[in-house]
């Protein structure tokens, strides 16, 4: 059997590191019908957006799909692509495991947690106003008839949070959890403050636990969450967030594992699951075959899972793991000297985990 997949090189270092990956899967013996679609900056040039309609179309057609890094611009250009793929084919659970593996250099180990966040909703939902525009002004009079007077000035962002998304992601978290055998749900929030929103949160949260009563359930504010995972994070196991809260904390749980270069992610939804790393594009590395591949590979070892070849994933796992813990064709942010010569290139890593595979 063949697995038709959708294959998103990316940009940047993107390109480099999704050649490694597809080293990799294939070594596994798991046979793949690739549909490899661009998006990215280089798209951008060449289209005028950097999601053709085609990349989506083609997500929705195999249901499965593996991307490389895309860059988002900072304060100026296109939104994020990332963002509109979640949007477009309602994915609205982010997934990112943070587990340590022998050899990667961290103050910390035994971490295995994994972070759920809400894809939709809370600040990212990019509901803005800016500063001195004519609906920003509208809204400020409204809040200060209200009360709640804003500087004329101030751009303004809208944090929505509903029922039913939150149903659906702490529900999705519950169900992740059963079907990994995790014993505990952590919901994190700011409940204190903002009442109607995290507050609202936080009493869905409870609700749906209390029809998932097999499994644990605690809740956090999101500050105390912060330091928690930093003194103990031994306590934690499944963690469920509003979308900027999990964005920040799956980036504080990748530094405790040793950094985003072993940090996967996928993005799910009822139907489709599409998998990626959780660092950027790097595109000052581009062409310099430096980047470590390990976080998509990582991703790869999720995507097998979700196609139901978990004895694969299980053998990639131990085979990245394998050529971690050796600590011979590992790229440079792996070695104890960012400098030491023995550092090998990206393409370098894939070959060595695909030996390894080949090996048994």
């Amino acid at each position: 059997m063949s697995y038709p997949v959708t294959l998103i090189p990316g940009d940047g270092t993107g390109p480099e590191i999704t050649d490694a990956v597809v080293t990799a899967l294939e070594a596994t013996g798991v046979k793949f019908d690739w549909k490899i679609e661009n998006a990215g900056t280089d798209v951008y040039e060449e289209q005028g957006t950097p999601l053709p309609e085609a990349v989506i179309e083609s997500i929705r057609d195999t249901k499965v799909g593996i991307k490389g890094p895309i860059t988002t611009p900072v304060g100026t250009g296109f939104r994020s692509v990332n963002v509109a793929l979640r949007k477009e084919l309602d994915l609205f659970a982010c997934v990112r495991p943070c587990k340590s593996y022998k050899g990667v250099r961290s103050r910390y180990e035994s971490i295995d947690l994994i972070v759920v966040r809400e894809n939709h909703e809370d600040l990212y939902a990019g509901i803005e106003f800016e500063r001195n525009s004519e609906d920003g002004r509208e809204l400020r009079a409204w809040m200060a008839d209200h009360k709640h007077k804003i500087r004329d000035d101030a751009g303004i962002s809208i944090k929505p949070i509903s029922v039913y998304g939150t149903q659906r992601i702490v529900q999705f978290a519950f169900d992740y959890a059963r079907k990994l055998g995790r014993k505990k749900v952590t919901s994190v929030h700011k409940a204190n403050i903002m009442k109607y929103t995290d507050g609202l949160w936080l009493e869905v949260s409870r609700e749906v636990a209390a029809k998932n009563t097999d499994i644990e359930f605690e809740d956090r504010i999101v500050d105390n969450m912060c330091m928690q995972l930093v003194q103990k994070p031994d306590l934690y196991d499944v963690i469920v967030l509003p979308n900027l809260y999990g964005d920040i904390i799956s980036d504080l749980c990748a530094g405790l594992v040793g950094g985003l270069g072993v940090a996967p992610g996928a993005n799910i939804g009822s139907d489709i699951g599409l998998f990626e790393a959780t660092h950027g594009s790097a595109p000052k590395y581009k062409g310099m075959n430096k980047v470590n591949p390990m976080a998509m590979m990582l991703s790869g070892v999720m995507m097998l899972h979700h196609l139901g070849e978990s004895g694969a994933a299980r053998r990639l796992e131990h085979a990245i793991a394998a050529v971690i813990l050796e600590g011979k064709h590992v790229t440079y942010d792996m070695k104890a000297r960012r400098d030491d010569p023995t550092a090998v290139g990206t393409s370098q890593v894939g070959e060595a985990v695909a030996e390894r595979l080949r090996r048994g």
